[in-house]
């Protein structure tokens, strides 16, 4: 029997607010995100992502209370990423209330800062988030095409890293991960469905439970991107202005034979 495949809300959180836009471009305001949260899990989500956009050192603390208002209000798992940089600021936010935290830049930076996290506070707690765009060309920021035609990249998709991301979720799968956050810049925001492509080739690379991100538009879109590989499914919008519930999602998972919680 495969386990229960997870429906995750993430909640981009800016100065204390959530905010949602296309492709990180045009944020607008889709409200509090301790309301938000304490909505979803009576909706039957599974687990939340909060993710600090701004994350800057003056957004820290205010990020910190969102979290340990949050805590205190959800019985639900809670990932928060943005801005964590070492395993003192993982600590931080553990001791807030999170129960896993979400790691981007700064292992591009410094990988070996996956394998110090997991060996202080277990696997368990680190979601390695990728950020990853379809590269076909010369770009101006980069070199031309990866091995797998992935690229990872930075500052919301804006910078590309010359990465092989397919490459990169096998290398923090081998620094110990515990869980991989796979979004594609392509669709992010659009609702055009997920990067089908995209997931399976992260499928092949890693054997870590993977969340699929960007592109959820309708709650048909989910189905294929489980049957592609991914363990959970993770998507923003079209949850905050009421396209469609958790249920939904859940609805159209369980008609296609995928078992959910």
């Amino acid at each position: 029997m495969s386990l229960a495949v997870r429906v995750i809300p993430c909640l981009d959180v800016d100065d204390g607010r959530v905010v949602k836009g296309v492709n990180f471009r045009n944020l607008r305001d889709a409200g509090d995100p301790v309301e938000l949260a304490g909505r979803y899990e009576a909706m039957g989500a599974d687990e939340l992502t909060f993710l600090d956009v701004t994350a800057s050192s003056g957004g820290r603390a205010t990020m910190l209370d969102v979290v340990s208002r949050t805590a205190e209000q959800i019985f639900i798992p809670l990932t928060v990423g943005g801005g964590v940089r070492t395993p003192a600021d993982v600590d931080q936010l553990l001791r807030a209330g999170a129960d896993k935290c979400g790691v981007n830049t700064a292992a591009i930076a410094r990988p070996e800062v996956i394998t110090e996290i997991a060996e202080r506070f277990g696997n368990q707690v680190l979601v390695l988030s990728i950020d990853a765009r379809r590269v076909t060309e010369d770009t101006p920021d980069g070199p031309a095409r990866t091995g797998s035609g992935f690229e990872v990249t930075t500052h919301g998709g804006r910078r590309g890293t010359g990465i092989d991301a397919l490459e990169w979720i096998a290398e923090v799968t081998r620094l110990g991960a515990g869980e991989i956050l796979l979004n594609s810049m392509d669709a992010d925001g659009t609702e055009d469905g997920f990067d089908l492509e995209l997931i399976r080739g992260a499928r092949a690379a890693t054997t870590l439970p993977l969340i699929a991100s960007g592109g959820a538009g309708t709650a048909a879109h989910f189905p294929p991107a489980v049957e592609a590989g991914a363990d959970a499914v993770l998507a923003a919008s079209v949850f905050h202005f009421g396209q469609m519930t958790i249920g939904d999602a859940k609805d159209s998972l369980s008609a296609a034979g995928i078992p959910v919680r």
